[in-house]
């Protein structure tokens, strides 16, 4: 128990690695769809690359979407909707109409004895006249109502077609009825108005025209129309499931197509119909267990070779469970949102900016790692994902040039064309597809391109994503160096305030990394920003530094050996404790706390032994805490801060002896192990050599003396 205990203790971030790995193919394996997949791929245009394809079960051809949807449009195109017509509100309406006819007949044209109620009509009319008149009243009533009145505003936008055919349902009996021979309430009562137009010229005086327009009879037109929404969606509805979604069958033992074969539009609608069949057989034979193995072997694969890749180029990021859990989350999200895409058809699978995956990776990280990650996202998706080979090489040279853009990340607008370039990639790579698949560019499916388009704006989402990233996870991204390298900065202000000479040394010491780190490949803006921050610690004893010191006043002197290098060896701690406070990111932090390794404080360390030979076991005083540089760009700074410190000394700043500074400087490093945690070469350090001695030469002009 005791064994297991340690064993646990002593690799426990080997096994929170591992478990991350593991947790992360299962989650994976959960996401896969349930079904198989058919075993054979293929492309339409091109030719039939496997054996002989024999039909193995009968299965029916499947007619393409866009057939079925045609079908549906033509459906609801030429959908009859159902109204239901009342008789009874015609019927009231006409007994409102009587009543009325007879209070009004008596105000124009009497009471009783031919006289009438108000005085100013005069005359009467005789019961002829008034039959007439009713019966011309009620006749625009009943021809109205027969008619039928739409009232129903929402419906009439939807079925405002005057060739439409509309069923009135009565009782129980249905009547179709074309549209443009019923009433909306505006069409009726332009009608009343017409009738009435053409009756006014059997009228007798203008009593009589009074009289109609005191019936207004525009008031008895309500509508009798309603639109039977449940019987019209239940009709619609059987329609729409009596489409047949296959146009003919294919017979078990019938060959489909020969090797070599050219894989033409009914041959490929026969393949995809097989395709269909088979992964959907697949999930219904008992064979369920044989699938899931197979997914299980595959995922795990591509795990094993992910951590093969960081274990043998990035051991740093697969030892970090922070950066290693930001991996495997990239990869689970981008995989669980393609599998919602695909699995309930959300949207087409090419609006997914997959191209966003290598983006951020290539933001944190390098590009190696960022195509890395890219091809384990593409293939894991590419399992289900409709024409696999087309979807991964589109998206394959999509990442591709999303990292190749992103060689100077920094730049504004960098993202923007990066965007651009992966829409024209897409778009490109389809286009060339499509050529070859159906043979000409009428046929090509154009609205894919409003997907590309669509993908290639989600592109600048990355934007917020690596802030939430970055703050999450404690990253460092470009932006957030070109902040912190801005001399505008509070803390650095302050340097330049408390410590002007202290300030002037790290820009040069900037200077000089930067260049270095350039050519010898790293981030340059990386190395600058932990330049110009390396050496905050010296602002809380200024003066104990020599590049802020005047010439006639040494702080040291009145000091002992042993203090004064404490003083020194503390603007490393100060550094550390000033960065901490001002909430720099660890990055930077460890640009001051490596930027002297364990070297000695060599000044003060001679003249203690010169003083005092005896006291060799005093050395730990005057060595610096560590720790030792961990990558090119912290072993980088460390040389440009010794070799620019050491070049202010030389009283004679030739060629010869800024070349002896820097070959002594950085031989005395390397003697001393300072580089032995980095993966910088000999290679590097001759080329750094040479870019400080060109560097130092230009800073103080010293003109090169060619051999005569």
């Amino acid at each position: 128990m005791k064994r297991l205990f340690l064993f646990f203790s002593r690799n426990l971030k080997k096994i929170r690695i591992i478990s991350l790995f593991v947790l992360t193919t299962v989650l994976i394996l959960l996401l896969f769809p349930s079904e198989g997949r058919f075993g054979f791929e293929f492309q339409k245009g091109t030719p039939w690359m496997h054996d002989e394809l024999i039909a193995p079960f009968n299965f029916p051809i499947y007619k393409y979407d866009e057939e079925v949807e045609a079908e549906r449009d033509s459906i609801l195109r030429e959908f009859k909707p159902y109204f239901i017509i009342d008789r009874e509100i015609g019927n009231l309406q006409y007994g409102r109409l009587l009543e009325i006819f007879d209070e009004q007949w008596k105000v124009y044209f009497g009471a009783g004895e031919g006289e009438a109620v108000s005085p100013q009509y005069k005359g009467s009319r005789s019961d002829l006249v008034r039959t007439r008149y009713l019966l011309f009243a009620g006749e625009i009533l009943r021809f109205v109502y027969a008619k039928g009145i739409i009232g129903n505003e929402d419906v009439l936008q939807r079925v405002d077609n005057q060739d439409l055919t509309i069923v009135l349902l009565e009782d129980q009996y249905a009547e179709e009825r074309d549209y443009g021979e019923v009433f909306t309430q505006k069409m009726a009562y332009e009608y009343v108005l017409q009738r009435l137009s053409d009756f006014r010229d059997s009228l007798y005086g203008e009593s009589d025209i009074d009289f109609f327009r005191s019936l207004n009879i525009n008031e008895f037109l309500v509508p009798n129309l309603f639109y039977d929404e449940t019987t019209s969606n239940q009709v619609k509805n059987e329609l729409m499931e009596e489409i047949s979604l296959t146009r003919g069958m294919v017979q078990s033992g019938e060959r489909i197509i020969s090797r070599g074969e050219l894989v033409t539009g009914e041959k490929f609608r026969v393949l995809e119909s097989i395709r269909r069949e088979y992964n959907r057989n697949l999930g219904l034979v008992g064979v369920l267990n044989y699938i899931l193995l197979g997914k299980m072997i595959l995922v795990i694969i591509l795990m094993i070779l992910l951590y093969l890749f960081l274990y043998n180029f990035r051991v740093e990021v697969l030892q970090s469970p922070r950066e290693s859990t930001f991996l495997l989350l990239l990869v689970l999200i981008m995989v669980a949102v393609s599998s919602f895409t695909i699995r309930y058809n959300v949207l087409s699978i090419y609006f997914l900016p997959f191209a966003i995956v290598p983006i951020m990776v290539r933001t944190f990280f390098d590009s190696r790692l960022a195509l890395f990650i890219h091809i384990i996202v593409v293939l894991i998706v590419g399992f289900w994902a409709p024409n696999s080979y087309e979807f991964i090489f589109l998206n394959l040279i999509a990442g591709i040039v999303a990292i190749l853009s992103l060689t100077n990340s920094y730049r504004r607008g960098i993202l923007f064309l990066t965007g651009v370039m992966i829409i024209v990639s897409y778009s490109t790579v389809y286009l060339a597809f499509s050529m070859i698949q159906e043979g000409n560019l009428l046929a090509i499916n154009f609205k894919a391109f409003l997907w590309f388009v669509g993908n290639g704006l989600l592109i600048l989402t990355v934007y917020p994503l690596i802030f939430i990233f970055e703050k999450t996870f404690k990253f460092l991204s470009d932006s957030t160096l070109i902040e912190l390298s801005d001399t505008n900065q509070a803390l650095l202000r302050e340097l330049a305030e408390k410590a002007p000479g202290t300030f002037q040394h790290s820009l040069q010491v900037a200077n000089l990394a930067e260049e270095a780190v350039i050519q010898i490949g790293g981030n340059p803006l990386l190395v600058r920003t932990g330049a110009l921050y390396h050496d905050i610690g010296k602002m809380y004893n200024p003066e104990y530094f020599v590049e802020n010191q005047g010439t006639d006043y040494n702080a040291h002197d009145e000091l002992k050996f042993e203090d004064s290098a404490r003083i020194i060896i503390n603007h490393v701690l100060d550094g550390v404790e000033i960065a901490r406070k001002y909430r720099l990111p660890e990055a930077i932090v460890d640009f001051i706390r490596t930027h002297h390794g364990t070297t000695i404080v060599q000044y003060f360390y001679k003249f203690f032994i010169k003083e005092f030979p005896e006291n060799e076991s005093s050395r730990h005083k005057f060595v610096y805490p560590g720790p030792r540089p961990f990558s090119k760009e912290t072993a980088v700074l460390m040389m440009a801060d010794s070799v620019e410190a050491s070049s202010r000394s030389l009283r004679v700043k030739d060629e010869s002896n800024l070349s002896n500074l820097v070959e002594d400087i950085i031989n005395r490093q390397i003697r001393e192990q300072q580089f032995d945690n980095t993966d910088i070469t000999f290679r590097d350090i001759d080329l750094i050599k040479e870019i400080f001695l060109r560097k130092l030469l230009n800073i103080y002009h010293v003109r090169i003396e060619y051999p005569s």
